[in-house]
């Protein structure tokens, strides 16, 4: 099963100094019937400008990871953690028994990144931060796998059964993706246009991926990232 979700029709706010698109009920935008999927209860597409951001507040018990896809995004936290990251860099943070952060845009650009936020194996974890600066090559025209469980094998290994994926698919090029059974998946076209099982996803739309394996083509130059999991049972 797949289904497409159009950016037109994802909750929306604009703040001024940020615009966000969002693809689960957040904030302003609420929708009991998109509370999340699955495991995965919040993903924000936020362009926030230049010397602004999201000042200093608290999370507990939630896996929270940001990829960013333009600009600079700078980190600080009560742990003692502070750094700038750029594009195709991903920062994770599990908030556990609790921990304060902050998020800001210090570049001279416009910044774009994606927040994710996963709900955990279970509560009470040690809060923790870390942060990858990916090379761009590692994800052009393969699936570079950047997150996983802490069983995974991926770089960064976060407390959920979880896979995170990003991909840049040079136009016509064509490649797979397994969701295999007792598994889901959730794709977003960051940049670009591809089809995905002959259907169209432009810039910013999103797909929800059920036990079916899917098969992208660049429309033109596409960015993508895909999150896959266990599948939800109701």
């Amino acid at each position: 099963m797949i289904k497409k979700i159009e950016n037109k029709n994802m909750g929306k706010s604009d703040l001024g100094w940020l615009k966000s698109s969002f693809h689960f009920s957040f904030a302003e935008y609420y929708n009991p019937d998109n509370m999340s999927f699955g495991i995965l209860r919040v993903l924000n597409d936020d362009l926030v400008e230049t010397n602004e951001g999201f000042d200093t507040h608290p999370h507990k018990d939630m896996e929270i990871v940001s990829y960013v896809v333009n600009g600079q995004l700078t980190h600080g936290d009560s742990m003692g953690n502070k750094r700038s990251l750029s594009r195709g860099h991903m920062q994770y943070m599990s908030a556990g028994t609790g921990v304060f952060h902050s998020e800001h845009n210090i570049g001279k650009d416009m910044l774009r990144f994606l927040q994710i936020w996963i709900q955990p194996d279970e509560k009470g974890h040690t809060p923790n931060y870390g942060d990858y600066m990916f090379e761009w090559d590692e994800r052009i025209n393969k699936w570079f796998h950047a997150v996983s469980s802490k069983e995974g094998n991926a770089l960064i290994r976060i407390n959920q059964d979880v896979n995170i994926y990003v991909l840049e698919l040079e136009k016509d090029k064509e490649i797979d993706f397994p969701v295999n059974t007792g598994r889901q998946a959730y794709l977003v076209q960051i940049e670009g246009s591809s089809s995905i099982n002959f259907v169209t996803l432009d810039a910013k739309d999103a797909m929800e991926i059920v036990e079916e394996n899917i098969a992208v083509k660049a429309i033109e130059k596409s960015h993508l990232i895909v999150l896959e999991m266990k599948k939800a049972f109701q």
